[in-house]
């Protein structure tokens, strides 16, 4: 088996990110940017495939690790026969290129170490052609080039570049990986001293802009250093993880891609952001929102690139042999191509958040809000793949409906309350026929719950969102005995599953299972505190913050069964959910875009 997923730490420089596992190695690494091809991609192979320890020579498991308090500086710590030695561990700020910087600080008597570096192109499909100039390295593939710099003397062994070495007490071995496009000239040196202090500077000026001062700041403010690590900084995206392929199931097929930006998570993250303190963040992520969508209505993707770019097909990997075994690896996302109605809601519920909060509107946003409607419209009584992105037959999702009923809603109140134009008439019948077509279709009055889609017999962690969006309010009989029904018939240990895949002759199309969604648990502890739960909703907060890893990380899903974090890797999603529960459990008010949901009449 592979190392746990909960193994990993992260580095970051605003434009990729790369994980560090607890001996040492630097398993996987993407440049230039997060959806470039890996050069380390042991993650999701074996140490062929490429990575870059530096631990002692005697190998074995850190006896301790952290986060530098405030920043993304890592800190390893062996104790050994020995001696005790450090490694610190940054990728600073991009500048000229991409650097990745490890320092080896001897703490106690003399420890012996070792390097080994695996440079291997196009996630572990290329082995780049290597020529050391004195004591450092410069490799070549194609369009890549990496240049490693150290005080120490480097080998080739075994298509690898190795160094073995002494660090005894107070003193320092720095080593330096750079990329950098291979047709342009060798990048000046670095001081990896300076890189390190460049960095902890970074980090600690940023985290110190937190508004929260709650009960849980520390676990808030690591989730928020996380979810800055994860935001491509040229454009302002916001990626849903470093990761790829990671699998829900262990040996299963579900393993996804998810290196890309997606439209849903908008409004959890501009929460997240506003109710932090970072407007610049939430303002650059609706920029980018803006820019995405812009065209026409009827081409809006799911998910975009961190750039924007639509076009991300989805292939195999097919010489890489996956995460303990999970193939097929992907890379690219074919869920980009779904109907997905409820992300026009999204859209439209974020861009209203983003209203309400300040941030400035201008008339082009408008007008592209009134396309989107216009196409919602003429297109919300299709079935759709639903939020979950199922590869099997479209259904009317119940959540979907909810969320296009979302958009008009908004539209309704930008003409009311800010004084925008259009036609308000019109959204507000098409507003109510949704409402009463939802409560009519997708409500089982027999179990008291809203169900995953109109007539099935199963549940959906989503309809755990439906007043948070102001569809009914949160004491709505209705509301509660849907709480209950989907903590009752989806909880797995006391986490909750997104919905059963077996149920309703197998409705995501793909065989196997999963594990229990975090993102789902949060809205699981914001229902059960908004409906007068608080102790239980502070139970299962604090069951979530177990599950973070020893740096605070937290992955897509966990397996009850197993005891371990399985997907991908850390992910935004859960972060978002961390934050959020966390301030509303404190007692923030938590900024939305549903202003009128006491007020609205249910059907």
């Amino acid at each position: 088996m592979p190392r746990p997923i909960e193994d990993y730490a992260l580095l970051g420089d605003l434009h990729t990110a790369a994980l560090v596992a607890r001996d040492g190695s630097i398993d996987w690494l993407c440049l230039p940017r997060f959806d470039s091809p890996a050069c380390f991609a042991a993650l999701l192979d074996d140490e062929e495939a490429g990575h870059w320890r530096i631990a002692p020579a005697a190998g074995g498991q850190a006896s301790r690790r952290r986060y530098r308090d405030g920043t993304l500086i890592l800190e390893t710590e062996w104790d050994t026969p020995d001696g005790s030695v450090r490694v610190v561990d940054c990728m600073p700020p991009r500048g000229q290129a991409a650097d990745v910087v490890r320092v080896v600080e001897g703490l106690t008597g003399r420890v012996p170490m070792r390097m080994d570096l695996r440079l291997r192109f196009d996630y572990g499909h290329i082995v780049p052609w290597v020529r050391h100039h004195g004591r450092d390295l410069g490799a070549v593939a194609g369009p890549d080039a990496a240049w490693l710099r150290t005080d120490v003397a480097l080998h080739g062994r075994d298509h690898a570049t190795v160094a073995e070495f002494t660090v005894g007490a107070g003193e320092r071995v720095p080593f330096v990986l750079t990329w950098q496009p291979s047709h342009l000239p060798a990048p000046r040196p670095v001081d990896a001293a300076q890189a390190v202090a460049d960095t902890e500077r970074f980090w600690q000026d940023w985290i110190s802009r937190c508004a929260y001062d709650g009960r849980w700041s520390d676990a808030v403010r690591r989730a928020l250093i996380t979810l800055k690590a994860l935001t491509y900084a040229p454009t302002g995206g916001i990626l849903a993880a470093a990761t790829t392929s990671l699998p829900e199931q262990l040996g299963g097929p579900r393993n996804w891609d998810y290196r890309y930006c997606w439209l849903r998570d908008a409004t959890f993250t501009l929460q997240a952001l506003l109710g932090t303190g970072y407007v610049q963040e939430a303002q650059a992520w609706r920029e980018w929102l803006l820019r995405a969508v812009a065209g026409d209505p009827a081409d809006l993707q799911i998910m975009y690139a961190l750039d924007g770019t639509r076009r991300i097909p989805e292939q195999t990997l097919d010489w890489l042999g996956g995460y303990a075994g999970s193939r097929p690896v992907r890379i690219g996302n074919a869920a980009a191509e779904q109907l997905q109605l409820d992300v026009w809601g999204e859209v439209l519920d974020g861009l209203q958040l983003s209203r309400e909060a300040g941030i400035a509107a201008t008339e082009e946003a408008w007008d592209v809000q009134r396309a989107l409607l216009d196409f919602l419209e003429g297109n919300w009584r299709q079935p759709d793949n639903g939020l979950w992105e199922v590869r099997g037959p479209r259904r009317h999702f119940v959540h979907s409906r909810v969320m296009a009923w979302a958009g008009f809603d908004r539209a309704v109140t930008a003409v009311e309350r800010y004084g925008l134009d259009g036609p308000v008439d019109r959204w507000r019948v098409q507003r109510d026929a949704v409402h009463a077509e939802v409560c009519a279709r997708g409500f089982d009055s027999d179990r008291n719950t809203f169900t995953q889609y109109y007539g099935s017999h199963g549940l959906d962690a989503a309809l755990l969102l439906m007043p948070r969006v102001g569809f009914l309010p949160w004491t709505d009989p209705r509301v509660v005995g849907t709480v209950d029904a989907v903590q009752r018939d989806l909880s797995v240990d006391g986490f909750l599953l997104r919905y059963r895949p077996e149920h309703d002759d197998h409705v995501d199309g793909l065989p196997g299972g999963e594990g229990a969604f975090l993102a789902c648990t949060f809205w699981l502890v914001d229902a059960l505190h908004n409906i007068g739960r608080v102790a239980e909703a502070e139970q299962t907060f604090g069951r979530l913050l177990d599950l973070r890893n020893d740096v605070g990380l937290l992955s897509e899903e966990y397996d009850p069964a197993a005891r371990r974090q399985v997907g991908n890797t850390p992910q935004a999603f859960s972060l978002v959910g961390l934050v959020n529960s966390a301030r509303q459990l404190t007692g923030a008010s938590t900024r939305t875009s549903a202003t009128r949901a006491e007020q609205h009449t249910p059907a």
